[in-house]
C-alpha cells in the first residue's frame, strides 16, 4: 500500500506562543532535519515568519503485514515534522518491484512475517546492491536475533512498543547513508580521474613523473609513466624502487648542471627546464629535456611534477644546422678572400698595365702636339684634346683601382682609408661626410681592416641610393679589446620591412662580414630621423709607432 500520511499533528499547526510539549523539528548545519529536545518553544515572530511552511519530505519503504502498524510508524515521522510518503510490502516480489521502481530514503522492516522476514529483505537488498538505511521494528525480538540481524547488514533495531528512538535513528542512518553515497561517488571520481590521468600519461611522448626530495635530501620517484621504458630502457618499478638508476644514466658533465637546476628550482619554487645527455645500458646516447614545476608538501619535502622528453632528434637537427651554418660561413669567408684577391689582381693590372699605357698615350699626345706646326691649328687642338682625354682616363683608372683595392689601406691603415673614401664619396655625390671622431692610433690585422672598409663602402653606397640624406657622420673608436664603427645619416630612416625585402643583399652582406669576425652589427632608425649603423669587432690592437 502506498500513501502520504497527513494526520493533524501539532508540530506545525499550532502557534509557537502556545508552547509544544512533544518532540519538535530542528535542522542540522547541513540543513538536515533533526529532533530537538521536548519542551515549550518561546515565541519569536521573525523566526516563525522565516520557517518554511513545507515540511521535509521522506520516502519510506515499510515491510510489514499490518497496515495499522505501518500507520503508527508514519505517525512518528509526521509528529517530527516530516511529509512522509510510504509504500508497504509483504513479500520479496513486492519489495523487489518497489526497490526497482522508486528511490527510497529508508527501509523499516518487521522481523518476522508469514510470507517474509527481515533477513530475507536484507539478502534481497544485497542481491540488488542497494545501500539504504535498514531498521528492524518488531514487537518481539530477542537480543541474539537482533545481533544476528545487525551482522547481516541491519543498521538498527527497535521495539514497536518503544518508538521514541525511531525518528532519530532513521535520521542518523539516512545521514550516514548519504555520506556513504557521497564517499563512494568521490572514490569513483578519484578512480576515474586516475584512470584518465594514466591513459593520458601513457600516450604522452616521454615520461611523466613525480619526483620527491625528502628533508634528508634524497630523491625518490613517486610516479613514473610507462614511457620510461622507451625513453630510459627501464621499467617503472625499477625507477620507483631506486631513483639513482636514472641519475646514473646522466653523463657526469651534465649531472652537475641538473643538480644546480634542482637547487635553483627549490630555492625559488621556479620552473625547472633542463637539457642534458643520458647514456643507456646498451651505449645509446640520448638528449633529454626535464621540465617540471615544484611545490611544497607536508613534512618539508619538495615535489616536482612534470615530463621528461626525448629531444635527441631536435638536438641532432640543431647540430646539423649549426654545422651547415658554419660551412656556409666558411664558404662565405673563402669567397670574400677570393674576391679580395681578385680585386687586388684587377687593381694591380689597372694600375700597372692600363695606367702605364694611358700615361704613355698622354706623353705621346703631348709630344705630338709639340711637333705639329703652328700652321695646322686644328691638328694641334686634336692632339691637346687627346691629351686631356688621357688625363681623364688616368683619373678614372686610378679611382677604379682605389675602389677595388685602396693602396692607402695597406700603406697607412684603416683610419686613413676611411677618410680618403669619405672625401671621394662627398665629391662624387655632393653629400657632406664628416669624420667626427677618428682614432688614428689604432691598427688591426688585414682581414679586419678589409672587412670594415667594405662595410663602410657598402653603407655609403646604400645612403647614396636609398636614404635621401644630405649629411653623414662617421665615428671610429679603438678600445682595449674591440674596434667600433658608427655611421649616422639624416635621411628617411629604415624600417623592419626594408630588411625583409628579398634582394636586400647589402645589409645581409655587411652583417655576414661582421658576424664572421665574431662582432656585433646593428641597423636602427634614429629618434631624430635618419639611420644609425653601428658595429664592433674584437681585435688585438697595436699603437702605430
Amino acid at each position: 500500500m502506498d500513501g502520504v500520511y497527513t494526520g493533524f499533528g501539532a508540530a506545525h499547526a499550532q502557534p509557537a506562543a502556545t508552547g509544544l510539549t512533544h518532540a519538535r523539528l530542528g535542522y542540522t548545519n547541513d540543513m538536515r532535519p533533526r529532533i530537538l529536545p521536548a519542551g515549550p518553544v518561546p515565541a519569536d515572530p521573525d523566526r516563525d515568519a522565516a520557517i518554511s511552511p513545507q515540511p521535509a519530505a521522506l520516502a519510506i519503504l515499510i515491510i510489514d503485514d499490518s497496515e495499522d502498524d505501518a500507520l503508527i510508524l508514519l505517525r512518528q515521522f509526521h509528529r517530527a515534522g516530516y511529509a512522509a510518503s510510504y509504500r508497504r510490502v509483504q513479500c520479496a516480489d513486492e519489495m523487489r518491484a518497489a526497490l526497482v521502481e522508486q528511490k527510497w530514503d529508508a527501509v523499516l522492516a518487521d522481523h518476522h512475517m508469514p510470507r517474509f522476514s527481515a533477513q530475507a529483505a536484507l539478502a534481497l537488498m544485497h542481491e540488488l546492491a542497494i545501500d539504504l538505511p535498514f531498521v528492524i521494528v518488531s514487537g518481539a525480538i530477542d537480543e541474539e536475533t537482533a545481533v544476528n540481524a545487525m551482522r547481516a547488514g541491519a543498521h538498527d533495531y527497535l521495539n514497536k512498543n518503544k518508538l521514541d528512538r525511531l525518528v532519530p535513528a532513521v535520521e542518523r542512518e539516512v545521514r550516514e547513508a548519504r555520506m556513504r553515497t557521497e564517499r563512494r561517488a568521490a572514490l569513483d571520481a578519484v578512480r576515474e580521474n586516475e584512470a584518465r590521468f594514466r591513459a593520458l600519461a601513457a600516450n604522452i611522448p616521454g615520461m611523466v613523473f613525480q619526483l620527491l626530495r625528502t628533508p634528508e635530501r634524497t630523491l625518490r620517484f613517486l610516479f613514473v609513466s610507462d614511457g620510461c621504458v622507451a625513453l630510459l630502457g627501464d621499467p617503472p618499478e625499477s625507477l620507483l624502487a631506486d631513483a639513482s638508476a636514472f641519475l646514473a644514466q646522466i653523463l657526469s658533465d651534465d649531472r652537475t648542471s641538473l643538480e644546480a637546476g634542482l637547487r635553483a628550482s627549490e630555492e625559488r619554487l621556479a620552473l625547472l627546464n633542463w637539457e642534458g645527455r643520458i647514456r643507456l645500458a646498451d651505449g645509446t646516447l640520448k638528449w633529454i629535456n626535464v621540465r617540471s614545476s615544484p611545490r611544497r608538501v607536508n613534512g618539508g619535502s619538495l615535489l616536482w611534477e612534470g615530463i621528461i622528453s626525448n629531444i635527441t632528434q631536435s638536438k641532432e637537427a640543431e647540430a646539423a644546422l649549426r654545422a651547415s651554418r658554419l660551412e656556409l660561413a666558411e664558404l662565405s669567408s673563402h669567397l670574400q678572400v677570393v674576391k679580395e684577391e681578385e680585386r687586388e689582381r684587377i687593381a694591380h693590372d689597372i694600375h700597372d698595365e692600363l695606367g702605364s699605357t694611358l700615361v704613355a698615350i698622354k706623353f705621346a699626345a703631348a709630344l705630338l702636339a709639340g711637333k705639329l706646326p703652328a700652321t695646322m691649328p686644328q691638328l694641334v687642338e686634336r692632339a691637346r684634346e687627346l691629351e686631356r682625354l688621357s688625363d681623364d682616363a688616368i683619373a678614372t683608372a686610378s679611382h677604379v683601382a682605389r675602389e677595388l683595392r685602396p693602396g692607402i689601406l695597406k700603406e697607412f691603415g684603416l683610419p686613413a682609408a676611411l677618410e680618403c673614401h669619405a672625401e671621394d664619396f662627398a665629391q662624387r655625390t655632393g653629400i657632406e661626410c664628416h669624420m667626427q671622431h677618428i682614432d688614428y692610433d689604432i691598427d688591426c690585422d688585414d682581414t679586419t681592416a678589409v672587412a670594415l672598409f667594405r662595410v663602410f663602402q657598402e653603407a655609403l653606397t646604400n645612403i647614396a641610393k636609398h636614404a635621401g640624406a644630405s649629411r653623414v657622420e662617421v665615428r671610429l673608436n679603438g678600445h682595449p679589446d674591440e674596434l667600433s664603427l658608427e655611421i649616422l645619416d639624416n635621411g628617411r630612416g629604415v624600417s623592419s620591412s626594408d630588411f625583409a625585402k628579398p634582394r636586400s643583399f647589402g645589409v645581409r652582406g655587411m652583417r655576414e662580414r661582421v658576424h664572421h669576425l665574431g662582432g656585433r652589427f646593428l641597423v636602427e632608425p634614429r629618434p631624430e630621423g635618419g639611420t644609425r649603423l653601428s658595429l664592433s669587432v674584437p681585435v688585438a690592437q697595436q699603437a702605430i709607432p
